[in-house]
């Protein structure tokens, strides 16, 4: 019985090795046989990825391989060898889609954000949430306009626009652009250069920032203009345009028992009796005394 087993034994692990010799040159008659497509066709023998690759995402034998591609068009940077990317321990800095080439300028020997900055440019985080980051639908690799809203005193406000098309690097510590679900994070790292990243840090102690979410192939629409308190509120507007000093909105939207008559002569006691309606013009309310149903 034990003899028999042996037997068994000895009879797979011959049928494996036969396996793997067949499998191996199988494997090595396509690859011969590539190689002299690639002669007989003026082709060339470049990196290519097989697997999708986010940034950060290392280089392994299992994703990269080599793949023919025409001589007369081989991109600048391509690897003609996958065990040179291998010995480099390199990472890819963008994202990768299968069968496309392996370039020197989408790899980096450390997955770190500053390595996917442009020269000369900056990375700058903003405090985020729901309500000035379009409700998390912000995501890497999108394009965005950065509103202030700052005081002015006197309870007037104005929202500028400080910066536009600027790019989002991550959200939080999210740098995949392949990330389309929405979410908050607490912070949007930006790409600006340095005069861009000083505005920035000077409005976040100025006011509230806010992201504004932009079409990614849209026009340049020229600098934004500001928008005062003024604009939006229609009393406060024509306060300002008859040349009066704005008052407070509390004082002009309420009726309370301390306002005062604008007639001439008229004094704060001589607000009428009983039944009576306040009348704004511009910011100077007037009562009017009102007779009752049937009566004068």
């Amino acid at each position: 019985m034990g003899s028999r087993n042996l037997i068994y034994i000895l009879i797979a692990v011959g049928l494996g090795l036969v396996a793997v010799v067949l499998a191996n040159s199988y494997f090595s008659g396509i690859e011969e046989k590539q190689e002299r497509t690639a002669q007989q066709q003026q082709l060339a023998r470049i990196v290519v990825a097989t697997q999708p690759l986010d940034f950060g995402s290392a280089l392994t034998a299992e994703n990269i391989r080599l793949e023919n591609f025409p001589a007369s068009s081989v991109p600048v940077g391509a690897f003609f060898s996958v065990e040179e990317l291998l010995q480099g321990g390199n990472v890819a800095l963008r994202p990768i889609v299968p069968g496309e080439p392996i370039l020197a300028d989408k790899l980096s020997g450390r997955a770190v954000l500053s390595a996917k900055l442009p020269e000369g440019m900056r990375a700058l985080s903003i405090p985020i949430n729901a309500t000035n980051a379009v409700s998390g639908f912000i995501r890497p690799a999108d394009i965005v306009d950065v509103l202030l809203t700052r005081n002015l005193g006197e309870e007037e406000q104005v929202t500028e626009v400080i910066m536009e098309a600027v790019q989002v690097l991550a959200i939080g510590t999210v740098q995949s652009e392949n990330a389309t679900e929405p979410g908050l994070a607490g912070t949007a790292t930006v790409l600006t250069d340095l005069y861009g990243a000083q505005k920035l840090t000077l409005a976040r102690k100025m006011g509230e920032m806010s992201l504004v979410l932009r079409n990614v192939e849209g026009a340049e629409e020229g600098p934004g203009v500001a928008v005062m308190t003024r604009d939006v509120s229609p009393i406060r507007k024509s306060a300002y345009s008859s040349g009066a000093a704005p008052a407070p909105v509390a004082n002009v939207s309420s009726v309370s028992a301390s306002s005062t008559p604008s007639a001439p002569g008229a004094s704060a006691s001589a607000r009428p009796r009983g039944p009576s309606m306040t009348v704004i013009r511009g910011t100077a309310p007037t009562d009017y005394p009102v007779g009752r149903l049937g009566g004068n």
